[in-house]
């Protein structure tokens, strides 16, 4: 049977009039729920994504929140552009690092946490929300707008060359992707190499045209994104002892009521302390993984390098207050 152009108009209406009714029909069924999003830079795999996968599951399951994850910098590479989304009041939650957000913070004692060679054992993070530095520093954050939720351990950071790297020489003058602040131009600038400031989607194919010779970055995330087929060398400085420093926009979290507020921050917490143990204890295996890809591992002499970074305490370069270390230590129970 021919219908007639009158009818199909008609039935178009009548079918465009069903969808409308169904979206209104699910914003309803969404209406009431707190939104979230959690976004980051690292592959899905990464015990990061996967914490803050879990994370959105348990909040979903409470009904009260409508969660959703965004990973491998799905909505940017860039982690201080994130934040500073979140920050404006967008309902994000970012996994920065102490680093990062002292620098774009302004809170330059906040870099200790990620100092060269300062913090070497990750369980001192399982203490670290109930000192009174770490309490001093969220307040300073909150007084710009961003909530530091909780302190994860991410795994050590060690350099992936394209060139063999067996003692500090060995990267002078080298092009290296580290981090664009304060402690990654300091480390840089102690060890020899050029710090490069790019966004981690731009390391592989940097490396790949030569515009890079390398990175310095935990290996999981080295993994993830397949850094093995471009750099065949990891030396194992181990000279930062990443944290992933989950943070929020203070708008966003002042708005739920008491309650939620409290399963949301008790979730991420929760979930931040049981990942960094599965983080640790799959670094070896990842590591194998690198070896089986056909990269050289080496073990360096991690003295060499504590002394070569030394210099940029007794210069405080990152102008850390005095007794800062001291302080952080005795706090943490060291």
């Amino acid at each position: 049977m021919k219908l007639s152009k009158k009818c199909i108009i008609r039935m178009g209406f009548i079918l465009g009039l069903g969808i409308i009714c169904s979206m209104t029909a699910c914003e309803k069924k969404q209406a009431g729920k707190i939104k979230v999003i959690f976004a980051g830079t690292e592959a899905a795999t990464t015990g990061q994504s996967r914490m803050m996968q879990e994370v959105a599951d348990k909040l979903n399951e409470t009904g009260r929140f409508d969660a959703d994850i965004q990973v491998n910098g799905a909505l940017s590479n860039d982690t201080d552009n994130l934040v500073t989304q979140a920050k404006t009041g967008v309902p994000l939650v970012i996994p920065s690092d102490p680093g990062r957000l002292a620098s774009q913070f302004n809170i330059p004692d906040l870099n200790i946490l990620m100092a060269p060679y300062i913090m070497t054992d990750r369980t001192a993070l399982d203490k670290l929300p109930d000192t009174a530095l770490f309490k001093e520093w969220q307040k300073q954050l909150e007084d710009q707008g961003i909530t530091f939720v909780a302190d994860m351990y991410n795994g050590f950071r060690s350099f992936y060359t394209t060139t063999p790297v067996t003692n500090v020489a060995d990267l002078k003058g080298l092009r290296i992707r580290g981090f664009g602040n304060a402690i990654g131009n300091a480390l840089a600038n102690y060890l020899g190499f050029a710090n490069i400031g790019v966004s981690w989607g731009e390391v592989l194919p940097g490396i790949q045209t030569k515009t890079l010779d390398g990175c310095e970055v935990q290996v999981a995330t080295a993994y993830g994104s397949a850094i093995y087929e471009v750099a065949k060398n990891l030396a194992l400085t181990k000279h930062y002892m990443l944290q992933s420093s989950f943070v929020c926009s203070t708008k966003l979290l002042q708005s739920m009521p008491e309650a939620d507020r409290t399963v949301f921050i008790k979730t991420i917490r929760d979930a931040a302390k049981k990942y960094g143990e599965i983080i640790a204890s799959e670094e070896e295996t990842y590591y194998q993984q690198m070896r089986d890809k056909g990269v050289i591992v080496t073990q360096v002499d991690l003295q060499e390098f504590e002394n070569a970074i030394a210099p940029l305490y007794t210069n405080n370069d990152l102008k850390f207050s005095t007794g800062l270390k001291d302080k952080l230590f005795q706090e943490l129970g060291f």
